[in-house]
C-alpha cells in the first residue's frame, strides 16, 4: 500500500513544535504535525472549582475547538449553535484527563490551568496534536510559576504525548493524516507517557474487527512513534526538559526560560 504523502508505514508527519507562540498566555505553543495545526495555550487561574475549595489541591482542565476555516467546509462555531459539540467535550476531557496524569496537583496549590486548544488547520489528529503541544505548553507555565517561586519545582512526573495508528487496506500505519483517517478500517488514538506507560487507548473497528496480533501491532507502532514525539517536545523545551521528574529545586536551573 501507497500512503498519500509517501511516507512509510510507521513513519511519522514533519512535527513542528513552536513554542511562545503568543505575547498573554504563561505557555503557548504552535503545534505541527504534517498539515495539522493547533494553538495550544495554558494560563494559570488563581482558584479552583468549587469541589477542591480548602484542600490545597490545584486542577488542570482544558477547552478544545475548531476554527471555522480549519476545514474545507466552514466549520460552524459553537457558539453560534448554543451548544458544545460532542466531539468537542469528548477530546477536550481527554486533554485535562492526560495531563493531570504526569501532573502533582498537589504540588500547584489551588490553582486552575486552562488548557485551549484550538485547531486552526485540521488534516487528521487533531487530538494528538493537541495532547502534545498542551503538554509543553503546560510545562512552560509551570516553568513561569517555578521561576516565580510560587511552586518549589515543576510537578510533572514525566513527559507525555499522543499518535493515531490505524489499519488501512489490511495495513497497520502510524500517524494518519484526514484522508487515511476517513478510510481506515481501524482507528486508534493513544496516550503514553516517557515511561512507555499507556494513559489512554481510543480504538475502534470502523466497519471492521481487528485481532489480538493486529492490536500489538498497533501497540508498537504507537511506542515507536510517541518515542519520536517526545525527542521532538524535549528537543523544543531545552533545558527545561531536564527539570521533568525532578521533585526537588536544583539552585540556578530555574534561570533558563526559552
Amino acid at each position: 500500500m501507497k500512503r498519500i504523502d509517501k511516507r512509510k508505514y510507521n513513519e511519522l508527519r514533519n512535527v513542528k513544535i513552536t513554542r511562545n507562540f503568543l505575547k498573554h498566555p504563561q505557555g503557548s505553543v504552535l503545534m505541527e504535525m504534517g498539515e495539522t495545526k493547533v494553538i495550544c495555550t495554558a494560563m494559570v487561574e488563581d482558584r479552583v472549582p468549587p469541589f477542591l475549595k480548602g484542600t490545597d489541591t490545584g486542577w488542570i482542565t482544558a477547552e478544545y475547538s475548531m476554527l471555522p476555516g480549519s476545514t474545507i467546509k466552514r466549520k460552524i462555531r459553537d457558539s453560534a449553535k448554543g451548544r458544545i459539540e460532542g466531539r468537542s467535550q469528548e477530546i477536550q476531557r481527554l486533554i485535562g484527563r492526560a495531563l493531570r496524569a504526569v501532573v502533582d496537583l498537589k504540588a500547584i496549590g489551588e490553582r486552575t490551568i486552562w488548557l485551549d486548544c484550538d485547531v486552526i488547520q485540521a488534516d487528521g489528529g487533531t487530538r494528538t496534536a493537541s495532547i502534545t503541544g498542551a503538554f509543553v505548553a503546560l510545562v512552560d507555565a509551570l516553568n513561569k510559576l517555578y521561576i516565580e517561586g510560587q511552586i518549589p519545582h515543576i510537578p510533572i512526573s514525566g513527559f507525555i504525548s499522543a499518535v493515531s495508528v490505524g489499519i488501512l487496506e489490511g495495513e497497520p500505519i502510524l500517524d494518519l493524516c484526514y484522508e487515511e483517517d476517513y478510510r481506515a478500517q481501524v482507528d486508534m488514538n493513544i496516550v503514553m507517557t516517557d515511561r512507555n506507560e499507556f494513559v489512554e487507548i481510543q480504538g475502534t473497528g470502523e466497519e471492521s474487527t481487528f485481532s489480538i496480533d493486529e492490536l500489538d501491532t498497533l501497540l508498537s507502532l504507537a511506542k515507536k512513534g510517541n518515542e519520536e514525539i517526545i525527542i521532538k517536545q524535549k528537543e523544543a523545551l531545552g533545558e527545561i526538559a531536564e527539570l521533568i521528574g525532578k521533585t526537588e529545586k536544583v539552585e540556578g536551573e530555574n534561570k533558563n526560560e526559552k
